[in-house]
């Protein structure tokens, strides 16, 4: 584990995690996303998941941070996600109206995790499994689905999975 100011970073498998725990002010979200951005390429991790549960306020600098992260985590062939975005914080950014098109979401860290592919047993740290032939990004090339994006894009929310925007 290494503290990014006051946000730790997990890497977890292929899989860097990062639990929000207090309130960003503007020039500790910008060094986040730059950790991020750092420790996605260091690691070559397939995923980001970014638990936001402990946040009350999201404004607009910290919402375009977020997309932010998830398009640079896109570039460098990983997804984001953000897990446990409260109810009045998605209420808030909807009547913003702010540009978070192509933002997975998803209500928990566990979710987060499957939906990445990332099989968790007890007392072990996490291992990837790629997604089933159905819904991974390779499946698709060649049958009208765009190429050369960022594997978000290309695999399919489940049910339990949103994409805001």
């Amino acid at each position: 584990m290494r503290p990014t100011g006051a946000v730790p970073v997990l890497t977890l498998g292929d899989v860097v995690l990062v639990s929000i725990q207090v309130e960003l002010h503007d020039e500790l979200a910008l060094r986040l996303q730059q950790d991020l951005a750092e420790r996605v390429a260091a690691t070559g991790a397939r995923g980001v998941v970014i638990d936001v549960s402990a946040i009350d306020i999201v404004d607009s600098f910290l919402a375009k941070v977020l997309h932010d992260i998830s398009a640079t985590a896109a570039m460098l062939a990983s997804t984001a996600v953000v897990v446990g975005i409260r109810p009045a914080v998605a209420i808030t950014l909807v009547e913003l109206g702010l540009p978070l098109r192509g933002l997975r979401t998803a209500p928990s860290v566990d979710v987060a995790f499957t939906m990445l592919g990332v099989r968790q047993s007890a007392g072990s740290p996490a291992s990837t499994v790629p997604p089933p032939a159905a819904e991974h990004p390779s499946s698709d090339v060649g049958r009208g689905r765009r190429e050369n994006v960022g594997a978000h894009e290309q695999l399919p929310p489940s049910p339990r999975v949103r994409e805001m925007g």
